[in-house]
């Protein structure tokens, strides 16, 4: 089982940046892949990066691609989101979460993190 704790959200203009932290506790974050996901208000849980438990492959959604930045600190047992050139569009609660090897779903989530972009 892993803990995990979003932090580094806030407000910020538009075509700026900011970089969110998951840090993870109980089992090591690199037994996981992990991810980020967003929700907007009134909006569904989206998806937005992933990075690989193995290899550190990334994959992002269309909208961030380009934009966003997944990685992972296995030694500090954290994954970081970093989000250039942010749109109001991506204003959000952002939240890492955590799936299992051999599992299909993220089975371990975060509080989530509240990332607003302002004109």
């Amino acid at each position: 089982q892993v803990q995990l704790v979003e932090s580094g959200g806030g407000l910020v203009q538009t075509t700026g940046s900011l970089r969110l932290s998951c840090a993870a506790s109980g089992r090591p974050s690199s037994t996981y892949t992990m991810g980020w996901f967003r929700q907007a208000p009134g909006k569904e849980r989206e998806f937005v990066a992933a990075i690989s438990r193995s290899d550190s492959t990334t994959n992002y959604a269309a909208s961030v691609k380009g934009r966003f930045t997944i990685s992972r600190d296995n030694a500090e047992n954290t994954v970081y989101l970093q989000m250039n050139s942010l749109k109001i569009e991506d204003t959000a609660v952002y939240y890492c979460a955590a799936r299992p090897l051999f599992s299909d779903r993220y089975t371990y989530w975060g509080q989530g993190t509240q990332v607003t972009v302002s004109s």
